[in-house]
Parts: structure tokens; sequence; C-alpha cells
């Protein structure tokens, strides 16, 4: 049941593992993209510079020691658990440095989303994700979040603990199985809380971004330069209302809004993975591998119908169950990816339609929540998820609400509003942070920050990115009539070459740009 807002990271829509496996794929684009002919110019130095808050020095002015990992350097930054206690408990921060191909400007802090995502990982795989003639003129850095994968990670549930909470029906049918999402979404809060406390009730973005300034310091830049995809657009504007004028350049790609409730982020998400879901279901019918038949709405019935008969007949496969809510989360997943990618999911569920197979289905859905063949999970993604959304996103909402919130949000979104309605219990009783997240952000005083957003994003609707760049003092919107999770490096070099121009020279794209 990781339905509470479906995850919205994985470096433009895929797992760092997927990212390695596309990388020569990705890495042509970059170079079709690449702005060479731009001049680099330099990052300007703040305006106005702080001194740390009291306490805070010895974090700030930290020495640490570099040591070579593959190639990249690495080292651990060491921050303050709690910002109003700096003298009590401290984490360890993971970071990576890979370093510019030529000479370096400064530093490009990476996040890929989540949350939960490896920024550490994300930034190793630096001529992926960035064009070469940004990776030539910038040290890419990634910071695993506080609790996060290598950053002190928190440990909650167990692996088969997690395999419970994908399989649970999330479209009950019975008191009995309304029951069962009751009481399997309060394992989370209770696990953390159990296992992860105190770490888990000071995981909140506030806590990260703070973390992220004291990285900044650490490895010697005056400005925060910043490219943050999908939950890490959030971190990003979280940081630049914290510390508007130390923002340098700063894209925001895929934008998760911070003013939008748990229900309405997942209401807004329900939709918009409707919308890609029928345009796979279209694709579909226009194929001559596809399982289903007719128009395109009776294709998305088709496959609507195959899914829900999976509850009353799962499809045992290597001593797992393929049952409805799996194959649901497995189809919804796997709509981050690009029309490129639909082949794999309509030769999946062809394999389900013909065969009974579920095989390729799970490992479709395996190789998006990184689960290894022998049932383990590969990182602490899906604790850290939890503790994250909840601590940004705290709600406290009833069975009775979630029952009708399920009956509305079917008609809106029949493949999964439903599953979504009922997700929304599993913040119900977490842990409760120390002090409130923050909801307005206008980044007074930044320098301009360039938001990015694709038109028919299933992950981040496009509104969000309107709604964030409206909001920002100082922002330009750079619009992708796109279906992709993030636009930058995933295939419009009219995008690709407009963010470049801005990381390498400050140049804003013209308002009201749309890449087509």
């Amino acid at each position: 049941m990781r339905w509470s807002v479906t995850r919205t990271g994985g470096g433009g829509s895929r797992s760092t593992a997927r990212l390695l496996l596309t990388g020569a794929m990705t890495l042509a684009l970059a170079a079709c993209g690449a702005s060479s002919s731009v001049e680099v110019a330099p990052i300007p130095v703040p305006s106005v510079s702080s001194a740390p808050a009291t306490g805070l020095d010895v974090f700030y002015g930290q020495e640490v020691t570099w040591k070579n990992c593959g190639d990249a350097d690495c080292t651990t930054v060491k921050v303050p658990l709690d910002y109003a206690n700096p003298g009590g408990s401290t984490l360890k921060l993971a970071v990576t440095r890979v370093r510019a191909t030529g000479k370096a400007i400064g530093s490009l802090f990476v996040n890929p989303g989540g949350p939960g995502g490896s920024a550490f990982d994300y930034a190793k795989a630096a001529s992926m994700i960035v064009s070469p003639s940004v990776h030539e003129a910038y040290d890419v850095v990634g910071v695993d979040p506080r609790g996060v994968q290598k950053s002190d990670p928190i440990g909650c549930l167990s692996d088969a603990q997690v395999d419970e909470l994908i399989a649970v029906d999330t479209t009950p049918d019975s008191a009995d199985e309304e029951a069962l999402i009751v009481s399997t979404s309060k394992e989370p809060a209770l696990a953390c809380e159990q296992k992860a406390d105190p770490v888990v009730r000071f995981m909140g973005t506030v806590n990260a971004a703070r973390d992220l300034d004291i990285v900044r310091s650490v490895v010697g830049d005056t400005s925060f330069n910043y490219l943050g995809k999908s939950y890490g657009t959030y971190l990003g504007a979280v940081y630049a209302e914290l510390f508007p004028t130390r923002v340098g350049r700063m894209v925001l790609d895929g934008v998760l809004p911070a003013d939008l409730d748990l229900t309405e982020l997942s209401l807004g998400q329900a939709k918009a993975f409707e919308v890609a879901f029928n345009d796979f279901a279209r694709d579909c019918s226009e194929q001559d591998d596809c399982p289903f038949e007719g128009s395109a709405s009776d294709v998305a019935q088709q496959i609507r119908d195959t899914l829900t008969d999976l509850d009353a007949n799962p499809i045992e496969v290597g001593g797992r169950s393929l049952n409805e809510g799996v194959a649901t989360y497995a189809v919804l997943s796997y709509l981050y990816f690009p029309p490129s990618d639909y082949p794999r999911l309509r030769e999946a569920l062809a394999r389900v339609v013909n065969e009974r197979d579920g095989t390729r289905l799970l490992d479709l859905l395996d190789e998006r929540i990184s689960r290894g063949p022998d049932g383990r999970y590969l990182d602490n993604s899906t604790d850290a998820f939890y503790a994250v959304t909840c601590a940004d996103r705290p709600s406290q909402v009833t069975v009775e609400q979630a029952r009708a919130l399920a009956s509305e949000w079917s008609v809106q979104a029949p493949t999964f509003g439903e599953s979504l309605a009922w997700g929304l219990l599993v913040c119900n009783d977490w842990p409760q942070a120390p002090e409130p997240p923050i909801t307005s952000i206008t980044a007074t005083g930044s320098a301009p920050i360039l938001v990015v957003s694709t038109t028919h994003d299933p992950a981040t609707p496009y509104e969000w990115g309107e709604r964030l760049a409206g909001q920002l003092d100082n922002a330009v919107l750079l619009s992708w009539d796109g279906t992709n999770h993030t636009a930058y490096l995933e295939g419009s070099d009219c995008v690709t070459d407009a963010v470049d121009a801005y990381l390498l020279a400050g140049t804003m794209p013209k308002e009201g740009l749309v890449c087509n």
C-alpha cells in the first residue's frame, strides 16, 4: 500500500539502477542537447551574507577528508539532529562529488526525488544526468538526505512488511478488507516509532534543506547551485525559502508544491496518472501485439477488468501472489516511464492475459521499487518515503473520510483513484515532528529560479509547476509539451538548451516558452 502520494522520484522518472542501464541512450540525448556554444559566466556572489545561527559554527566550519570512491570523491559531513539543540546528537551525511571535466565555476548539487531517492548515487551518474557542457563547468555533488540510504539510514519495516504493504487490497469489497487496510496502514508509523525514534521525527524537508546549506559551506561554495527533480523540487524550494540570498542557479524540474496537503496531492496524482494510463491504452489499441481489443476506452476498461479479476483469482509467482493490489501498483509505477517503454508493460500484461503468467509484471514492479530477486529490498526508500512524506504533509483521515473519498475519486480516476484515497490513512498517527513544515514559499530576495514543468507529467502535474512559478518572487516557468515525468535530458533539445543556458550563463528562457 505505497499509495499515500506515489513516489515522485527516480532521477527523471528512473531509479538509479534503471538510469545506469539506459546510460548510453541518456548520454546520447545529452550530447544532442549540449549547449556548447553558450559562453560560461561566473556565478554571482551573494549580495547578502549572514553568519551561521548560534551554535552552528562548528558544523559550517568543519573540515572533512575526501576519499576516492570510483570515479568520484566521497566524504561524510556532520549535522545536528535537532537544529534547535545543536549541541545535542548529530547525524552523518554521505556526500559524493564528481569533479568537473573542465574548469569548475562551482558545485551543482543534485537530487533525483523520492523522497527516499539517493542523491549520492544520482550524482555518481553525473555524465548521464547533466549535459556534457554542464558537467564540464560544474562539480556535481550529491547528498543523501538525513535518514536516507547512506546517511545514517533509518530502518523501520522488514522486507516482509513492505511486501504486505504493497499487496494489500486498496479497493475493498467488504468490511474485512477495509479492516485489513486500516491495520496495515498503521504499520509504518508504529515500526518507525519503535525502531527509528528520535531520528524519524527530524526527517522533514526543512531539516534536509538546512543540512544542504552546511554541506554547501563545507565544499567551499558561497552560492548554492542546484538541479532538483520531482520531490527534489520541494527540497530546493524549501532551501530557497530558508536561504534566499544564497541561491545561485536553481532548476526545479517536475514540481511538488509546498502548499497542497496530502489529500490534494493524492487527488492530483490520481487524475494525472489516469491521463497517462489512458495514453498507454490508446497506444496499445494501435499496436498489433496489444492483448486487448477495441478502441482506447475499450482497452482501458479491459485492463481494469484484468486487474480486478486478480482480486479473486491471483496468480502465484515463485511463492509470491500477483493480486489486484500488486498488479495495479505495478501498472501505475511503470507509467512514470516515457511512451518508448510502453512495449515492456504491454508485453507484461499480455503474459498475464494470455498465459496467466505474472512474472514480467512483477519484474517491472521490482525494478521500480528496488526489490532484489532474493526478496530483499536494496535500500530503505520505503521507510524514508513515509518518514519524509508524513513529516512534510501531516494528515489525519478517518476511515469514513477515506471511504467517501474513494467513492468520489473512483469517478474522477477510475483506475487509481480508490487506491490513492485509501492510501491517505498511512500518515495517521505518525511520530510528531518538533516543528511544522514550510507550506508557503516565495523565496523573496533570491536570484532568478528556473521552474520546469511537463504538460502531461503523470506524477507531478503541469499545473503544479505553474503554481510554484507563480508563488516564487523571482522565477520563470519553462514548459515542455510532453508526457515524461520531468523534462531535462528527457528528449527535448529545446528544454536541454534552455536549462543549460541558465546553468552555464545565468540566461533565463523567455517567459512563456513552451518546448515541443
